[in-house]
């Protein structure tokens, strides 16, 4: 059986994406915290506008979600998302991301620990959770319904996560060779269309990361060079590892001006760059000619092709 390492090196783009990896799913169970207004209440709201209550929409909130302990909960959710997007790829079916197989282990570890850390945020939240109904039953007036309200909030936020089959079920094949071979082309136009998304993904945010730091160094305000992040400069190396380790090598001209910029701010440290004009006017040239050059494939995107290497 061939390795990962094997298999990227022999085979095309579209065959590599699919030994090498797997589909992931992440959901989440979240404790709704907007409810619309019963009939009645549409028709006392709607009456002091002069409206019909069945052409008003309108909802009430439930708990104050800028309080510090919902906005705990809400920051673990968005943590496991963007860990998610960034260990993995697009892939063209809703919820589905495409993991690397030799970081399945990371990536189980990683989410039992958001899960530990969602299940004390919301511990915390809790302890708080009577204060907030209380203070929801102020805001709302007649609108509070107690009914509305569970008795805890423990149990309802929870992340969740499988890897849904995406190949065709081998059954198909002894009772209906037919069906199997359609199923077999569809999941094959899918990896096809996720190598695009791939790489579509890709250029999209190295263009994004280069036009604003090539803005930042470039640009002037007040007479005075712009101020710029670390993070200007550090989301690059983030990009360049994350490329490193997801590309799947579908667009030589990609593969090239990744490492053209990688190459123009390696070892270049943003406190070099505020203080050394020359240096900072360098690079600022050299990332404008990376920028041109990814224009040019965002508009020549929709008629590339994924050639695929003959067996």
């Amino acid at each position: 059986m061939a390795t990962i390492e094997e298999v990227e090196t022999h085979h095309d783009p579209i065959d590599r994406l699919r030994a090498t990896m797997c589909a992931t799913r992440v959901s989440f169970e979240w404790f709704g915290t907007r409810k619309s207004l019963t009939r009645d209440q549409k028709a006392q709201a709607a009456e002091s506008f002069g409206a019909e209550g069945e052409f008003l929409s309108a909802g009430k909130k439930l708990l104050d979600t800028g309080h510090p302990r919902f906005r705990a909960v809400s920051a673990v959710r968005n943590q496991v998302r963007k860990y998610w997007t960034s260990v993995s790829l697009p892939f063209p079916e809703p919820g589905i991301r495409l993991l690397r197989q030799d970081a399945l282990n990371t990536f189980q570890e990683q989410m039992h620990r958001f899960t530990e850390e969602l299940a004390e945020a919301v511990a915390e939240l809790d302890e708080q959770y009577l204060s907030l109904k209380a203070a929801a039953r102020e805001r709302l007036g007649s609108l509070f319904n107690d009914d509305d309200y569970p008795t805890t909030l423990v149990g309802l936020f929870e992340v969740t996560w499988e890897f849904p089959s995406i190949e065709p079920p081998n059954y198909l094949r002894q009772l209906n060779p037919e069906l199997y071979e359609q199923e077999c082309q569809r999941v094959q136009s899918r990896f096809e269309e996720a190598v695009r998304l791939a790489e579509d993904a890709f250029l999209d945010e190295l263009s994004k990361l280069v036009s604003h730091l090539t803005d930042r160094l470039s640009g002037q305000a007040d007479g005075r060079p712009k101020v710029f992040r670390d993070s200007a400069i550090g989301n690059l190396h983030e990009f360049f590892e994350r490329f490193r380790s997801l590309n799947v090598r579908s667009n030589e001209q990609l593969d090239a001006l990744v490492s053209q910029c990688q190459n123009i701010v390696e070892g270049i440290q943003p406190q070099e760059l505020r203080k050394r004009d020359a240096l900072r006017q360098q690079v600022a040239s050299d990332l404008s000619g990376v920028q041109a050059a990814l224009d040019g494939l965002l508009v020549d995107r929709p008629r590339r092709q994924i050639i695929r290497t003959p067996k």
